[in-house]
């Protein structure tokens, strides 16, 4: 058996004979990971029909496997350090695949939430060890091109789980969607054994329990309160979840500064390259997952495509993303990380930026269009980004490293979806309320009135329920002429929406992007830890 074991020799070890073979099933994990939650996109209209879902299940069908994925990254990293790299991701990906058969056989909505949850946490174990692992494995001379590979396939997971998903919908019901995954991380557990080395970190002999609970409840809280303040509205439940994640963070302040082998080494988050590298993948990412939130509802219930439709056209992101990532390999030696870091933020905040100019009548183009653009920023900005701050941290808290990257990447994400959902809910519902006053089914009375009610909340709540909605009124020869005008006047709105959504999203990552810019020095070593670089 190859072990890899973190030194801190001044001799460095041969590179591992099988590191790129090991690559491709690290990239392999890290799919089906990005995939559970991209495919979902496009299985949710099959869910919400066959389970009857509320707007409250579907959002947290979605966001039961963000917030403990979100929480646990970045203790699972450093539980991977110390036990064993290898043996986190084997754990991590047959814990995900436990919670995607549970999900495929699952008939209610919380039987589907309490699979995404067990998936979510899997997925907290998989995602920091194959960062690390790949960090391991490769020297110095070849970790950039390494991270660039891993990088785009964040990229090609985004594209290509709406893809597989509305593949398998063609012809299966949305329980395939999950269980797609299960093979897959079979496939990658067993290769893993073949290829990838047993790495655990040298010299690490005690785990900072406390700092990890500390960060589970700072992050898992703060995220939840994210989630269900903006959808739902600032209740006791959401404005407690944060009070307590604001106390949880401080506390977790506290006691790591005074740990002697802490969770986290905030002295090395305070580095103005690790800093700005995590506030700037924090950005994109909020950014990306936000705009793809709101672009495949347009493409299902506007456009009218179907699963596999709208997976095809979102898949010109990926290609970009790749294109992005070896482009930005070649041009990080030249011109440094922090040019590459900006020039990816202003890609991808001009492409988010560009949907400002959507009109009810916009066709793909303008989606295609802004689709590039982000996946190109998402390529050149990503993989210089995340090797400053795996280059931050020396070799025996590669976990740690890897977890606080990772953090960045779904905390941006799920805030991303909170907040510029939220913003398009709202804009959404403002824009429809018009038309929906008008309409004579307010006028019913009994248990017309009932159902009417429940429409046009429907209706009003997103374009897809006034999609199911008008298919309703289709069916009906008496309210058959009022499906179009609803079908027209959600398009509208959602159009609106979008541009609402788009302008906060593009200006706050503009305006990230100077921030970052400034924070980020000049010239910064990539492909090696600092501390040897010094």
């Amino acid at each position: 058996m190859t072990t890899v074991t973190d030194h801190a020799a001044s001799t460095p070890a041969p590179p591992y004979p099988r590191r790129w073979a090991g690559l491709a099933v690290l990239c392999l994990s890290l799919l089906i990971v990005v995939m559970a939650n991209t495919a979902l996109i496009v299985a949710a209209p099959s869910m919400l029909r066959e389970l009857a879902l509320t707007s409250a299940d579907m959002q947290w069908i979605i966001d039961g496997y963000t917030v403990p994925y979100a929480a646990l990254m970045l203790l699972c990293g450093v539980l991977g350090d110390r036990y064993g790299r290898r043996a986190a991701l084997l754990a991590g990906l047959a814990v995900f695949a436990a919670g995607a058969i549970a999900g495929s056989l699952a008939g209610s909505a919380t039987a589907v939430i309490v699979a995404r949850i067990v998936m979510g946490t899997g997925a907290a174990v998989i995602m920091p060890a194959t960062l690390s692992l790949l960090v391991a494995m490769f020297p110095a001379s070849e970790r950039a091109r390494a991270i660039a590979a891993w990088a785009a396939t964040s990229g090609l997971a985004i594209a290509l789980g709406p893809l597989l998903a509305g593949w398998l919908l063609e012809s299966h019901s949305w329980g395939s969607t999950f269980l797609i995954n299960v093979p897959i991380a079979a496939f990658a557990a067993v290769a893993s054994l073949a290829l990838v080395p047993a790495s655990k970190a040298d010299g690490l002999t005690r785990v900072d329990w406390i700092g990890g609970l500390l960060s589970v409840v700072a992050v898992g809280g703060i995220v939840y309160a994210i989630i269900d303040g903006f959808h739902f509205g600032w209740s006791v439940t959401a404005l407690g979840a944060l009070g307590a994640s604001v106390v949880a963070a401080v506390a977790f302040v506290a006691w790591e500064l005074r740990h002697p082998q802490p969770l986290l080494n905030l002295r090395r988050v305070a580095d103005r390259a690790v800093g700005g590298a995590c506030i700037s993948v924090l950005l994109l990412f909020f950014a990306t997952f936000g705009l793809i939130y709101f672009v495949a509802q347009q493409f299902q219930f506007v456009l009218g495509y179907g699963p596999l439709e709208t997976g095809l056209r979102l898949l010109p992101l990926a290609g970009s993303v790749s294109v992005g990532a070896a482009l930005g390999g070649r041009l990080v030696p030249r011109f440094g990380a922090r040019i590459l870091v900006a020039c990816g933020m202003v890609a991808t905040s001009a492409g988010v930026l560009l949907l400002v100019a959507l009109e009810p009548t916009s066709g793909y183009g303008i989606f295609l269009a802004s689709l590039l653009l982000v996946g190109l920023g998402i390529g050149l900005s990503t993989p210089p980004a995340t090797d400053l701050i795996m280059g931050g941290f020396p070799d025996t808290d590669l976990g740690a490293a890897g977890g606080l990257n990772d953090t960045a990447v779904e905390f941006g994400g799920s805030v991303g979806i909170a907040l510029l959902g939220s913003v398009l809910a709202t804009s959404y519902h403002d824009e429809i309320a018009g038309f929906l006053s008008g309409l004579p089914l307010n006028n019913l009375t009994g248990d017309l009135a009932d159902k009417a009610a429940l429409a046009l909340e429907a209706a009003g709540d997103s374009v897809g329920g006034a999609a199911i909605v008008a298919e309703e009124l289709a069916a009906n020869p008496f309210a058959k002429s009022y499906a179009q005008p609803l079908l027209d006047a959600s398009s509208a709105a959602f159009a609106h929406a979008i541009v609402d959504a788009a302008l906060v999203g593009g200006i706050a990552l503009a305006v990230g992007t100077v921030v970052v810019t400034l924070i980020l020095p000049g010239r910064v070593p990539v492909g090696t830890s600092r501390d040897r670089a010094r």
